[in-house]
């Protein structure tokens, strides 16, 4: 049986895309049907491992999630990991398939990578009753469109109905709705079935004019507006979102030494190439925390904690930190403060860095000298889920329970411990290595740290004990409050799947994969007897 397909489209990027394929994956399986996440190609430094140990957008397993079922490659068959301005990575299928300039991929590359493309929605498509497709960026990118997959053209492969999307909150979305169907060719247009309107604040309502004049316009029917939902513990999917994140400096409160209730101060470096930042979401859930995303030597001074976070560019990010002054701001700060560095940052906080065959910059560089470790670049990528615990008991000098340690590896780097070296963690055997294995490594007094484990913070057991630990180290009251993070996650992703499910004409939406819809919300948020009252009170004038 082939599954029906709908697809997101947008007219821009981080218009919500990625999130409403999740609530819609999460709603059609709440109803009871077989449903699974689609992207044939994502551009984003934020991944996750498969169970196979394979390699994804951050998005579709996202969306994986909300659909209740296991990530694949097969939903994400090609993820670009930019390098840089002009070229990238490129990961097929879970695996690293080469490095390309940005002209060679769209001129070549993706003609050849087609029929992978096909063979993975055809498997998906054989196994489930729905695929929800994602979209890339706007489907009327006209530069591009000849050789694009992700858009119209797998909407074509699909057979899908198509629903458009504009991002209110950054204005222009009538002009955004009309421009992109205008740039469309008519085979295209008649495809898109409906439009609809996302991030909405205030009364719906008021937008009836318009809505009413871009529907006469385009000739499509808006199947409703969905409001900005507030505090989602949902990951963003790309670095628009890390830009939305971001402040400048903390605030004079933040900044008070005197209360022992104020919020940990979290300083995490936002790197050039920065990689999974959704590392840090949990941390900034937690009303005991104030994380900043900073690059500047005053924000590292002000810290409670400073984090090296993941890097797709490890050494040219740690040239960067040079240029910028914060490798000694950083090297300084560390005589007292407290240091932790995942993946990439981690490997920053060793002795050196060598990567021998280029796989992100020839050479070796001199790391932080923070940890007794070293690193070597391979070709192989490191991708798997992993689960271990605390290799010891002290953490930020901290006594601390016996702790639980979970999360998933992607790294190209094998690092290599001195004789004095002590690991962060152990970790348990899994289906891509037997036995023990040692993960990252700890300063003897506890106080400097580093990891391979993305999604570390995600774990409450290890988040809780991290942030008590680091309170006491800093002389502050224990957190008066804690985040239940994955149970937060399964609320936010209940939350936008009803509220998506009550802003929306789902009666339409499920018709187009030939379902019946069973529940209330048949007409979306839009009252259309407002608007034909509207329109009459406006011909009579």
């Amino acid at each position: 049986m082939r599954a029906r397909a709908i697809m997101v489209l947008g007219t821009s990027s981080h218009v919500g895309k990625s999130l409403l394929t999740a609530a819609l994956c999460r709603i059609f399986a709440q109803h009871g049907h077989r449903v699974a996440p689609f992207k044939s190609q994502n551009m984003s430094l934020n991944s996750a491992a498969t169970v196979e140990g394979l390699e994804i957008g951050r998005a579709q397993a996202l969306q994986a999630e909300a659909a209740g079922v296991a990530p694949s490659v097969n939903m994400n068959p090609i993820l670009i990991k930019p390098l840089g301005d002009s070229s990238s990575q490129i990961v097929v299928r879970g695996k690293i398939w080469g490095r390309v300039t940005a002209a060679d991929y769209h001129l070549r590359r993706v003609e050849e990578l087609l029929p992978t493309v096909r063979e993975s929605y055809a498997a998906l498509a054989s196994q489930y009753d729905v695929i929800v497709l994602e979209g890339a960026g706007s489907p009327a990118e006209i530069n591009l469109k000849q050789h694009d997959i992700a858009n119209m053209r797998m909407a074509e492969i699909a057979d899908a109905h198509c629903l458009l999307v504009g991002d209110i909150d950054r204005g222009g979305v009538f002009a955004s709705l009309l421009g992109t169907l205008e740039l469309l060719e008519p085979d295209e247009r008649e495809r898109i079935q409906g439009f609809a309107i996302n991030k909405f604040r205030g009364d719906v309502n008021l937008l009836w004019p318009g809505i009413q004049i871009i529907e006469e316009r385009v000739q499509k029917l808006c199947l409703g507006v969905v409001p900005y939902l507030h505090k989602l513990m949902l990951e963003e999917e790309d670095s628009l979102g890390l830009s939305v994140m971001a402040r400048k400096q903390w605030s004079q409160d933040e900044c008070s030494d005197r209360a022992i209730n104020r919020p940990l101060r979290i300083a995490v470096i936002a790197l050039p190439s920065f990689s999974n930042f959704t590392d840090f979401d949990s941390l900034r859930a937690e009303p005991s925390v104030s994380l900043l995303f900073c690059h500047t030597v005053d924000a590292v001074a002000q810290a409670d904690i400073v984090i090296l976070p993941g890097s797709k560019q490890t050494v040219d990010d740690l040239l960067w930190m040079r240029e910028q002054g914060l490798d000694i701001a950083v090297q300084q700060y560390a005589r007292v403060g407290l240091v932790v560095g995942v993946c990439g940052g981690m490997q920053m906080l060793g002795e050196v860095i060598t990567d021998p065959l280029g796989m992100e910059h020839q050479g070796s560089v001199s790391g932080l000298g923070l940890l007794p470790i070293r690193t070597i670049m391979k070709s192989d990528k490191v991708t798997r889920n992993t689960t271990g615990k605390m290799a010891s008991k002290i953490l930020f000098g901290q006594l601390v329970e016996e702790v639980a340690v979970s999360g998933y590896e992607i790294h190209i780097g094998e690092t290599l411990y001195a004789d004095d070296a002590a690991p962060f963690a152990t970790l348990s055997a899994d289906s891509l290595s037997s036995g023990v294995r040692k993960d990252g490594c700890i300063n003897p007094d506890a106080r400097i740290l580093g990891t391979y484990l993305h999604g570390l913070f995600d774990d409450d057991g290890f988040r809780h004990q991290f942030l008590r630990a680091a309170r006491a180290f800093r002389k502050l009251a224990a957190p008066q409050e804690l985040v239940l993070w994955k149970e937060g996650r399964e609320e936010s992703m209940n939350r936008l799947a009803q509220e998506v499910e009550k802003s929306l004409d789902m009666k339409t939406i499920f018709s187009w994969a030939g379902l019946s819809y069973e529940g209330t919300a048949t007409t979306g948020a839009l009252d259309r007897s407002k608007c034909s009252r509207q329109k009459d009170t406006s011909d009579e004038q």
